[in-house]
């Protein structure tokens, strides 16, 4: 799975928020108030947004709906999905998993390590 570009994450973050597929001009509405949907002190203009939209469908992170106009933009992965590639390919990328994940599971909070422990079918620990 190819990475995101900071407008591409920024673009796919708005497309896993959206509750219905948006086209690129409310794309960059939805965007228009985000601090990072700018350039130096100019909002993207929809030719931008139109751009890294099709560049994320040629990467496969988007599916565009061609049978009406505006064409509707739809993420093909959901933000979980997309996260749990990237863990794997860092994961396939050191030389010691092991280790990778001891440092991994070394940090996460009692909440998430009960979460896993849930994930994996171990009984969670209990406080007393």
């Amino acid at each position: 799975m190819a990475s995101l570009g900071a407008l591409e994450r920024l673009i796919m973050d708005a497309l896993w928020d959206a509750d219905r597929p948006p086209a690129a001009t409310e794309l960059r509405d939805l965007l228009a108030g985000s601090d990072r949907a700018s350039v130096g002190t100019k909002p993207l203009a929809a030719t931008t947004i139109l751009t890294v939209l099709s560049r994320l469908e040629t990467k496969g992170f988007v599916t565009r709906d061609r049978s009406i106009r505006p064409h509707l933009y739809t993420s093909v992965t959901t933000r979980a999905e997309h996260t749990a590639e990237l863990m794997h390919q860092v994961l396939g990328s050191v030389p010691d998993r092991t280790e990778a994940l001891a440092r991994f599971i070394g940090n996460v909070t009692p909440e998430e390590a009960n979460t896993l422990r849930e994930l994996l079918g171990v009984a969670p620990l209990t406080t007393p």
